[in-house]
């Protein structure tokens, strides 16, 4: 949002400068005629319509004539919006009689645009004040009028529009050039279907953008008819991009049914309208106009139950978009009207689809990161289950100790001798019969944690099955299996019982399975000499 706060802060900083020119003219209009003089046309009625809309009347060549001019201080230029022409030439007439003209074809329109896509065209001095302009128009489409709210500017109000119009688009290009490296980023690292087409809307405003402020043109040197060609397919592109993106981002219920191949068939139409504008203009125009205009309102209409479905569909981020896209929705629906004739046309309505597609894209960014919070919280929240599930396998659910196969499977490998202790608890089969099985599970339990306190940290303890458990320490660790013996033998059991453990040991390699079973073996052979012993104490193998 800081983009759009340098912009209002460049709209109200602006400079006012006193004794300002800036004159919206009023016009009228008649179609032109081959071999008529503009000399010949000035302070005459010569049929000029001044109550019919310029937009009334069908494509061809025509003169527009402005009202009387007021005195006007040196310097003033001719401001008017940029319009589908071959040509345009404007006659201005001098208080004493005298006329010079100034004008440009569609090649050489770019020399006077300027930034909102307007056309500038400073007033030649002369000796005399000038007291009228006359326009002549050749190959005018008359889609949106012939000439386009003509205006006199002073240069201090021109400048004054240069620089609101460059924080305006300066503002939006930063915002939606972070929007877009930002989204390229994330669609690096974590592929999701839906990045590709949210980076193509992004790309595609923004060159919307160049061509729709007239910037394209000037810095080119395009043709302008060819850049309102160019204009018409980037709208029908970022328009398309957009659904296709709201398509795979909403949940597969939210697109079911009809809704889906209706998007397709509408965003398929609103392409295809778009080409045959762009190739088949000025042929055809109010029929071409039209029909870009009512599949861009099919398109949109779409986005309505797309919306409905979303919101109730429970999706946090599907809400966020039905608030991102009223704004669009609304400036769109007032960009068809005026494209149909029910509103006149205005600067900010015709440059309303970047203020509400830039808002909508950052919005729909705070949707996309919403959403990438939510997955990896369902990605944490997998991990975390299986980890879970694999603790569950690797160990014994009673004592949390390491079970047989988790245990070889980290023994096994081990080059280096290594001290195998085999622990068993003696007569386990009375503890259960003296204190039932839940109080053999307690046992089992307290025994567990008075070996987890006796092993060194790099130990591998595990319970083996029933009442064996093993341990596998540092060859270093001689001493071990006497202080596992005098834990075992302080260990305060349930009800005061008294516990005893037999221990057999063995120090060896353990690089494949067979070292294991050679190894185990011997630690086992102990264990049964201790047993036989007595119990309640250890053997070594090689004294065994």
């Amino acid at each position: 949002m800081t983009a759009w706060a340098v912009i209002l802060a460049a709209l109200a900083l602006s400079p006012a400068a006193s004794a300002s020119t800036d004159l919206v003219l009023s016009t009228c209009f008649r179609p032109a005629v081959a071999g008529e003089r503009a000399d010949r046309l000035f302070g005459t009625a010569g049929g000029f319509d001044c109550v019919k809309a310029e937009r009334s009347a069908p494509p061809g060549d025509y003169w527009v004539r402005s009202q009387l001019l007021p005195t006007l201080d040196p310097g003033v230029a001719v401001r008017s919006g940029s319009l589908w022409q071959d040509s345009a030439t404007l006659h201005i007439r001098y208080a004493d009689g005298t006329t010079r003209s100034v004008g440009f074809t569609s090649t050489t329109a770019w020399r006077y645009l300027q930034l909102g896509a307007a056309f500038e065209i400073p007033i030649p001095p002369a000796s005399a004040r000038p007291v009228q302009l006359l326009w002549h128009i050749r190959g005018a489409a008359n889609l949106r009028g012939l000439v386009l709210q003509p205006r006199l500017l002073s240069p201090d109000v021109s400048q004054r529009y240069t620089l609101q119009l460059t924080a305006f688009y300066a503002g939006f290009a930063g915002l939606a050039g972070a929007l877009l490296i930002f989204n390229i980023a994330l669609g690096a690292a974590l592929r999701q279907r839906f990045h590709l087409p949210y980076c193509a809307m992004v790309l595609c405003l923004i060159g919307y953008a160049a061509s729709s402020s007239g910037l394209l043109g000037q810095v080119t040197g395009l043709e302008n008819n060819l850049r309102l060609r160019l204009n018409m397919l980037l709208l029908a592109a970022t328009l398309c991009s957009a659904m296709m993106f709201a398509r795979r981002f909403f949940a597969p219920q939210v697109t079911r049914g009809w809704l889906r191949p209706a998007i397709d068939l509408a965003t398929g139409a609103l392409l295809f309208a778009a080409i045959a504008y762009a190739t088949l203009m000025p042929l055809y125009a109010r029929l071409l106009d039209r029909m870009v205009t009512l599949t861009f309102l099919a398109t949109l209409l779409l986005t309505l139950p797309l919306l409905w479905r979303g919101w109730h569909a429970e999706d946090r981020y599907a809400r966020v978009f039905a608030i991102a896209w009223g704004m669009p929705l609304f400036t769109a629906t007032a960009r068809v009207l005026q494209a149909l004739g029910l509103l006149d046309w205005s600067f900010w309505i015709d440059n309303s689809t970047l203020i509400a597609m830039v808002l909508e894209a950052s919005f729909s960014a705070l949707a996309i990161a919403w959403r990438i919070k939510q997955l990896n919280e369902d990605c944490d929240e997998a991990r975390e289950q299986e980890l879970r599930a694999r603790l569950l396998a690797d160990s014994d659910p009673l004592t949390g100790l390491m079970n047989r196969r988790s245990f070889l499977r980290e023994a096994i490998g081990r080059a280096e001798p290594h001290v195998l202790v085999l622990v068993d608890i003696d007569h386990f089969k009375r503890v259960n019969e003296t204190l039932g099985h839940d109080g053999g599970d307690q046992v089992l339990r307290v025994f567990a944690d008075a070996l987890r306190h006796s092993v060194p940290d790099d130990a591998l303890l595990a319970r083996f099955g029933g009442e064996e458990f093993a341990v596998l320490a540092p060859a270093s660790a001689t001493a071990l299996p006497e202080t596992i013996l005098t834990r075992i033998r302080a260990a305060s059991m349930p009800f005061d019982l008294a516990v005893t453990a037999s221990l057999g040991s063995e120090c060896g390699a353990i690089a494949d399975e067979a070292d294991w079973k050679v190894l185990y073996r011997r630690a086992d052979d102990a264990l049964f000499a201790a047993k036989r012993a007595g119990r309640d104490r250890l053997r070594w193998a090689a004294a065994a």
